[in-house]
């Protein structure tokens, strides 16, 4: 497996990402030229396949989102054990969730001076990210 750094921990999946994100657009474009293009004894079946077209990028969307957000969640809880265990308190509410999976790249010896840097600084998931010295890797995040 290659070691997972800045430059290439964002994972994408062929099948999901591309083919069927463009797969989804393709029939989504092509519905509306169909319809737009359509007799009026057409018109109805060509309306309801905009609407599946239409239903298939809405769950298309939202499969990637609610994946997103519930490992976020998993993120966020995982992180604020590893602070809980290195100090015997709870994440500074100042952090941002978006930071908070940020830190998780960092090693232990870098990560409490990361967390205070990233209230201070107000710093950014991309300036965290890039302030690690030693990437800890996060294979399991789709």
């Amino acid at each position: 497996m290659i070691e997972q750094n800045f430059k290439n921990h964002a994972k994408m999946v062929p099948g999901f990402h591309y083919v069927g994100l463009l797969s989804i657009l393709a029939l989504l474009i092509g519905s509306f030229i169909n319809l737009c293009h359509s007799a009026p004894e057409n018109l109805y079946s060509a309306s309801l396949i905009c609407l599946i077209a239409f239903i298939a990028a809405i769950l298309w969307a939202y499969t990637r989102l609610f994946s997103l957000k519930a490992q976020d969640r998993a993120i966020r809880a995982e992180e604020n054990l590893r602070y809980y265990v290195m100090t015997g308190k709870l994440f500074p509410h100042e952090l941002t969730v978006q930071q908070i999976i940020a830190l998780r790249f960092a090693p232990d010896a870098e990560f409490l001076a990361l967390v205070d840097k990233a209230i201070k600084e107000n710093l950014s998931n991309k300036e965290i990210k890039l302030a690690i010295q030693n990437w800890k890797a996060d294979y399991y995040r789709v």
